[in-house]
């Protein structure tokens, strides 16, 4: 172009059409690329949270089940300290029964609970007293009973009396 009457514009390739698109597909590249490392670190962030929620919820599983055999334990704790105190209550008043059972004249020095007899010790004036006022009444509560008599030194009577329960009977009373 020797011979033009004007003289050449230099002329680029980056026009500013061209430099407005590329400035538009620049940001629009940027903002894609925001939101996918956006989206990636909200994933990553969830991904740790739902592992901390998984191993929570595993640790309050293992915390649960160990809190109900604990339940259990104290439940059973319950029912057998219910059992003995009922006992208790019942040995109680077996006890006033067996003390307001004895006779006045009739002395005893020991007396000793099993679990399905019941041996006392004591001193009584002579036999005829012993034998109607307390053998008859033990004898209506046990199925055996048996005495047997020492003299003392002031003139009355030491006697052992052993009474039992057979336990055929009490599995054909239940």
């Amino acid at each position: 172009m020797k011979h033009s009457y004007i003289t050449p514009r230099h002329k680029s390739a980056l026009t500013q059409d061209v430099q407005l698109l590329l400035s538009f597909f620049t940001i629009t590249i940027l903002m894609l690329f925001s939101t996918y490392t956006f989206l990636i670190y909200k994933n990553y962030v969830f991904t740790s949270e739902k592992e901390t929620v998984i191993i929570e919820k595993n640790q309050l599983k293992v915390s649960l089940s160990s809190m109900k055999s604990k339940i259990e334990y104290i439940e059973k704790q319950k029912m057998l300290s219910e059992g003995i105190y009922t006992k208790n209550i019942v040995l109680k008043d077996s006890m006033v029964n067996l003390f307001d059972l004895v006779p006045t004249r009739i002395t005893l020095s020991e007396a000793k609970l099993q679990e399905k007899g019941l041996i006392l010790y004591g001193i009584t004036p002579n036999k005829d007293v012993y034998n109607f006022m307390l053998q008859a009444p033990l004898r209506s509560i046990f199925h055996r009973t048996y005495s047997s008599f020492y003299p003392a030194k002031n003139g009355w009577l030491h006697f052992v009396s052993t009474n039992y329960i057979d336990e055929e009977d009490i599995a054909s009373e239940h």
